[in-house]
């Protein structure tokens, strides 16, 4: 390198004089200094902040949004909790709507065939017998009106229809006129009932409400303790007698405990029945009864924990729970873990009771209320 360096050209360029440079002062170097970096860091700022869509997208915010982030911290968490429950749900996502993709790929026209796929994918996507056969009816309705004719909207056609079905009228809890708020919560057993509670507790504590939990479940001693602990995270007080009690005693001396500590909600946790076991079902409607008696009017909602990984044995629950216990909503947990997310619309459809609450995760904040449009955008 040093020897190119010294090599001469043999065609030597005439020298020419160069025009003098202009000089620039201190100062003017110093203001342009300042100037780049202030370009650099807006552009910096830029590129990091971003906007997530519902389809997962991410989109940057322009400059002049900044102010308002501050400004908006309830649409934040709405939008990170629609993320949250679109990446929850794609085992369902994969086994209903991906496969709908898939078989109106490439289609021209919405024929008998593909009508004939359709409801395979629906069967077999735990939507049920009698609500594919609703869906199907209501599709081949729009294309006899020639409403749908192109098998690309049959996906958004879908959506529309299943958000319809799960729009249960679902009135909202009514705490102030009825003090104590009983709320009691039945269910199989391994459905994640007291979980459930412990973290419905959190929530309505956050929301202002003063809760207290009981622990009915008295066959299982590690139900009392797990409640107890609940108790503890969530800074909430436990009503509990021994392992073995007369679960009715417990609700007895919980509608007393209320009332004396002026209590707004009340969470009971019943044990785990097997719905089909005669005297067990007796057992827990001895527990309603001394509720009504202790506080008329209450309980005055029984919600039905189930697991959705369970499927169409879901539904042979609820229709069994609703004969005997006349439950009032439903919540349904560990959807983030099942493919068999379709049975909520089979619930809603056939038996025409509200989803409370769903279950996506083991963190506090992962029972959420259930908002069918909502669901239906992450699912879609």
């Amino acid at each position: 390198m040093v020897k190119w360096f010294k090599r001469k050209s043999k065609n030597k360029p005439e020298y020419k004089e160069e025009a003098p440079h202009e000089t620039v002062s201190t100062q003017e170097m110093l203001e342009l200094e300042m100037e780049e970096p202030e370009e650099i860091i807006l552009l910096e700022e830029e590129a990091e902040v971003h906007r997530i869509d519902e389809g997962g997208e991410k989109t940057l915010f322009p400059s002049t949004d900044f102010e308002d982030l501050g400004e908006k911290p309830a649409n934040r968490e709405k939008s990170r909790y629609f993320h949250r429950l679109r990446e929850k749900l794609h085992k369902t996502r994969e086994q209903f709507v991906d496969r709908v993709d898939r078989i109106v790929l490439g289609k021209k026209t919405i024929d008998a065939d593909l009508l004939d796929d359709l409801e395979e994918v629906l069967i077999t996507s735990d939507l049920g017998v009698q609500t594919t056969g609703l869906l199907l009816q209501k599709v081949a309705d729009k294309i006899k009106r020639q409403e749908l004719k192109n098998p690309e909207k049959l996906r958004e056609n879908l959506r529309e229809e299943i958000r319809n079905i799960l729009s249960v009228p679902s009135p909202p809890w009514d705490m102030k006129t009825s003090r104590p708020f009983v709320i009691m919560v039945i269910g199989v057993n391994g459905v994640g009932k007291t979980t459930t509670i412990g973290k419905l507790a959190h929530e309505m504590k956050q929301g202002g409400h003063k809760v207290l939990l009981v622990a009915a479940d008295t066959f299982r001693a590690a139900a009392i303790e797990q409640l107890a602990l609940w108790g503890e995270r969530v800074d909430v007080p436990v009503i509990k007698q021994k392992s073995g009690s007369d679960p009715s005693a417990v609700a007895f001396d919980a509608m007393d405990a209320a009332v004396s500590r002026d209590a707004d909600v009340v969470l009971i946790d019943t044990a785990g029945r097997m719905h089909t076991k005669v005297n067990l079902m007796e057992e827990l409607k001895k527990v309603q009864r001394v509720i009504q008696k202790k506080l008329p009017g209450a309980p005055h909602e029984i919600l039905l924990v189930l697991d959705a990984s369970t499927g169409q044995n879901a539904l042979s629950q609820v229709r069994l729970f609703r004969d005997e216990m006349g439950i009032t909503g439903l919540i349904l947990t560990k959807l983030d873990g099942t493919a068999k997310g379709g049975i909520i619309v089979a619930i809603t459809e056939e038996l025409q009771l509200p989803v409370r609450y769903i279950g996506i995760g083991e963190g506090l904040d992962d029972l959420r209320p259930f908002d069918p449009d909502e669901f239906t955008k992450a699912l879609f």
